[in-house]
């Protein structure tokens, strides 16, 4: 394994594995708590909210202002309760999202990812887990949606460095779902007509139980 040293603000590499995957699952609780302290927590959007439904911009500055963005994203998801991220959830149009996500076997994942692009799954990976999904622009609401259980994410870190991250079972869903929200997709997307609209049903009968941004 060839460890990378980080620097004092924590958004330094994190190291990598023989095949060059990032090691996100050493010093969780120190990583998270370092950004989220920084940070300020926001609202979260919902859906309905323009930002959600469209492609996001690419991150092209790799500074301060996206530093501080990461701080104010694990904030708020640690304040909403969540496994991960994207930008516009916070009414940010930029490709980035953060998790703090369990994989199936209960090992925790702390990262982020900028610019993330999905690679292609070979036949024998696409092993389909369907899974009930929740999504916090979609707060109280829930439903099956067949995923890969295996996904793998190439983009950047906050300091611009080429990165890829794999998941398993859970952590794969997160990463295929934060993914999909920079693209301009929330799950609802992919469900049924039938299944979409007992989402926001339940959606629209339940209480969230933390700030949104209403909708005009």
């Amino acid at each position: 394994m060839a460890q990378q040293e980080t620097d004092q603000q924590g958004y330094g590499p994190l190291p990598v594995d023989d095949e060059g995957f990032v090691v996100d699952t050493e010093d969780c609780e120190e990583r998270e708590r370092t950004y989220r302290e920084r940070g300020t927590s926001r609202p979260i959007t919902v859906v309905g909210n323009p930002v959600l439904h469209k492609e996001c911009k690419d991150v092209t500055e790799f500074g301060e202002d996206l530093a501080r963005l990461v701080d104010d994203m694990f904030a708020s998801q640690r304040t909403a309760e969540g496994v991960g991220l994207a930008a516009n959830q916070i009414g940010v149009d930029l490709k980035v999202f953060v998790y703090d996500c369990p994989d199936d076997e209960g090992v925790r994942h702390v990262g982020v990812v900028c610019n993330p692009v999905l690679e292609e799954l070979p036949p024998e990976r696409r092993a389909l887990d369907d899974s009930n999904e929740g999504c916090l622009s979609v707060p109280t609401a829930y439903a099956s949606l067949a995923r890969p259980d295996y996904a793998v994410v190439r983009g950047q870190d906050v300091r611009g460095n080429a990165i890829k991250v794999r998941g398993t079972g859970y952590f794969a869903r997160c990463l295929q779902h934060e993914t999909d929200h920079l693209y301009g997709y929330l799950y609802i997307d992919r469900l049924s007509k039938r299944d979409r609209k007992d989402a926001l049903r339940q959606m629209a009968e339940g209480t969230p139980r933390y700030p949104v941004v209403p909708n005009d």
